[in-house]
C-alpha cells in the first residue's frame, strides 16, 4: 500500500490521532473514504470513456509494442549480430560465393607510409588547437 509497511502505518495512525484528535477523527475518516471512492469512480469512468472513444479495452492493448526500449540502438545491433542468417546448403550445391568485403580485401592496394627526412620537424598548425 503505497510502500508503507506495518510499523510505518501504525505510526502514521498514531500521529493522525494526536494531530486531528479523537473527536474529529470519524469525520476525517469519512472524508478520506469518500475521496477514495471518488478516485475509483473517476478511474473507472476514464477507462469506460477510453473504451467508448477508441474502441479498444485497455487490458487488450499490447504495451510491449509501445515500449521505447525496443528502439535502443545497442539492442538492435546486438540482435542483428547474433542472428543466425546462414542457410543450410545441400551437398550438391556450389561453393559459397565470397562476400564483397573479402573481394575488396583481396584487391586492396598496399599501404604507403611517407616518412619525414631524418631531423626534420613535423608540420605544426598553431590555429588547429
Amino acid at each position: 500500500m503505497l510502500g508503507i509497511n506495518g510499523p510505518e502505518f501504525l505510526l502514521l495512525l498514531i500521529i493522525g490521532l494526536l494531530v486531528i484528535g479523537p473527536s474529529r477523527l470519524p469525520e476525517y475518516t469519512q472524508k478520506l473514504a469518500n475521496i477514495v471512492k471518488e478516485v475509483r469512480r473517476m478511474a473507472s469512468g476514464a477507462r469506460e470513456q477510453i473504451k467508448e472513444e477508441v474502441g479498444i479495452d485497455i487490458d487488450e492493448v499490447d504495451w510491449k509494442k509501445y515500449d521505447p526500449r525496443q528502439y535502443d540502438p545497442r539492442r538492435i545491433i546486438k540482435e542483428a549480430l547474433l542472428e543466425d542468417d546462414t542457410k543450410p546448403v545441400s551437398s550438391g550445391a556450389p561453393a559459397a560465393v565470397s562476400t564483397a568485403a573479402t573481394v575488396a580485401a583481396e584487391y586492396r592496394p598496399a599501404r604507403v607510409v611517407e616518412r619525414l627526412p631524418e631531423g626534420e620537424a613535423a608540420p605544426f598548425d598553431s590555429e588547429a588547437t
